[in-house]
């Protein structure tokens, strides 16, 4: 990592902006967390010594102790149960799930217990816990590797759903959804761990809650979130080469969705393309189309297109490229928006 210091003026303090990995971003904000507040303490499979299949723990448990970086037994519902019984009892929990298949045999627990018990004790008891999923495919995984479950987990309410694209977001977003006393299910796009980017660890870039404008644009909207997000800025370098000006926003959070700042840019473009690895069918994408067209029906030109994975089981890694929506599927996406 390299690290540079700069100063806008002598009355603000200096920005730190740090070239770092993703992995290296969630690593760093995890650090910070524990730092911060010594109620804040991590469990997962393998977390502590190893640092984690993908190495995002690396270091932790040295630094912290084995009481705080506990690696814990190949037992996912155990895990998540442990961890409500510490919210319970004061402590912040940041638990890991090893990949995102390995969820469902906590999906009991999260959906029935995390889920609901600020609203069956009539919000007397809060469960300040996050569940990190490593999620999405493009790494060559065997079966229950690579899976995008983040739909399942938005249809329930009570769940704040947060997901980075970039290391600047990862930083800053672990420790929002550490630091608040809601839930919070934290989808990592695992093939985006090792991407590179400056991280700003004096100044977060924005609510986490909120989605982001990447680039502005005037023709389309297109709207992505997590591992496909750098895909998508292929897509508008790409379509914008062709003369097209594409608006990209950045979602970060799938519960709440900012649907107002995804009205704001379709009420300029008149255009609106909806992209995600997950498949397309009752994907997120089917919730944001519906909720565009009724806010802004009258200032849509075309129908809202949805790009995403096809409505199968994800394939083996050999043909899993064919699977995983590419520039070339995006621009497809962004022409049959404009064909109107």
């Amino acid at each position: 990592m390299t690290a540079t210091t700069t100063t806008e003026n002598t009355a603000t303090a200096p920005a730190t902006t740090i070239t770092m990995t993703m992995a290296g971003a969630l690593n760093a904000g995890l650090r910070r967390a524990l730092e911060a507040d010594p109620r804040v303490l991590l469990m997962g499979e393998d977390i502590g010594r190893l640092g984690g299949v993908f190495r995002i723990t690396e270091g932790l448990q040295e630094a912290f102790g084995v009481n705080r970086v506990i690696d814990a037994p190949l037992a996912e519902s155990g895990i998540v149960g442990t961890g409500i019984g510490l919210a319970i009892r004061g402590f912040r929990p940041v638990l890991e799930m090893q990949f995102d298949a390995f969820v469902f045999p906590a999906y009991d627990q999260i959906i029935n217990q995390v889920a609901k018990l600020h609203t069956r004790t009539a919000g007397h008891q809060v469960t300040p816990l996050v569940i990190r999923i490593p999620y999405g495919g493009g790494i060559g995984s065997p079966e229950h590797h690579s899976e995008s479950p983040e739909s399942v987990f938005a249809h329930h309410a009570g769940l704040r759903i947060l997901t980075p694209s970039t290391p600047q977001d990862a930083y800053w977003a672990i420790q929002e959804a550490v630091a608040v006393d809601d839930p919070v299910i934290f989808f990592e796009p695992k093939r985006r761990y090792w991407m590179k980017g400056e991280v700003n660890t004096s100044e977060r870039d924005g609510d986490p809650q909120r989605a982001v404008v990447r680039q502005v644009g005037t023709d389309v909207t297109l709207v992505s979130y997590g591992p496909l997000v750098p895909t998508a800025v292929e897509a508008a370098e790409a379509a914008a080469e062709e003369g097209v000006s594409v608006e990209l926003i950045d979602l970060r959070s799938l519960n709440p969705i900012d649907f107002d700042t995804i009205e704001a840019s379709v009420r300029r473009t008149g255009r609106l393309v909806v992209a995600h690895e997950a498949p397309t069918f009752l994907g997120l994408g089917s919730e944001i189309a519906a909720r565009l067209s009724e806010r802004v029906f009258y200032h849509l030109e075309a129908p809202v297109i949805r790009v995403g994975a096809f409505h199968a089981p994800y394939p083996a890694a050999k043909i899993e490229h064919h699977y995983v929506p590419d520039v070339d599927r995006l621009l497809e996406g962004i022409d049959r928006a404009l064909a109107y």
